[in-house]
């Protein structure tokens, strides 16, 4: 699989596995969809399912998908399935797949994800994933799995999680702007104090947007990215055929 996160929650497997296979709960903490519908189902069929990225007030991608999940193994771990396509012309995604693992452990559930897809618009397009698309779905993967480890282990809710993150940078820029406005200009001839101003200045600015997110605030980089060891999609995902 081309993109990997992983974190571990301190939460019972039941309700971890309620906020992620639920849909109403898994769009409230997930930052790559704005809605997840279930469609009909027929018994003794994987559950196919709808769902929707608002990119501007009026512009939505959407598409759909097939999942199924293996809640009883006999190691004690959960494992869930999909494949999905959207054919919107404006979507980067054309078609993909992916899996969540839950692994029980003492410390906790190491909750973790594998998926990759294939983009479209040709050369441009994989030039753009490459660049753009896929860092920024690493990145809002991992925002999206502290999100939901800070609401399964702490209780803040996903809505004031991004609250706080949103609070959290304006904040920062505030601060950021304050040392730059507050530095007196530069003197015509640079000297010795000039310097160790220009250098308190550049320290204080790297000091505000380099110090870690507080306890309460989501972020990307308390998940790991790579696999530990070398990792394999489940055999469930060979059952569902293409959305």
């Amino acid at each position: 699989m081309g993109l990997y996160v992983e974190t571990l929650i301190e939460a019972d497997m039941d309700v971890l596995w309620e906020r992620t296979q639920h849909p109403a709960l898994h769009q409230s903490w997930d930052l790559r969809f704005t809605s997840i519908s279930y469609l009909p189902r027929a018994a003794g069929h994987p559950q196919r399912f709808r769902y929707a990225t608002r990119l501007l007030p009026l512009l939505w991608i959407a598409g759909t998908g097939v999942s199924a999940g293996e809640r009883q193994r006999p190691d004690g771990t959960r494992v869930s399935a999909l494949r999905f396509a959207s054919p919107h012309p404006l979507s980067l995604l054309a078609e993909g797949s992916g899996y969540w693992r839950y692994v029980p452990t003492p410390a906790g559930i190491r909750f973790l994800t594998g998926y990759d897809y294939r983009p479209r618009w040709g050369r441009c397009g994989a030039l753009a994933d490459r660049l753009l698309f896929r860092p920024l779905m690493g990145w809002a993967t991992a925002w999206s799995f502290d999100r939901l480890r800070l609401w399964c282990e702490r209780g803040i809710h996903p809505r004031a999680a991004l609250a706080r993150a949103l609070g959290e940078c304006a904040a920062r820029l505030a601060l950021v702007l304050a040392v730059l406005f507050a530095s007196p200009p530069a003197p015509l001839v640079p000297g010795p104090d000039a310097a160790v101003r220009a250098a308190l200045t550049v320290l204080a600015v790297l000091a505000v947007l380099l110090l870690p997110p507080l306890p309460g605030t989501p972020a990307a980089r308390r998940c790991r990215r790579t696999p530990p060891d070398r990792v394999r999609a489940p055999r469930l995902l060979d059952t569902l055929e293409p959305s």
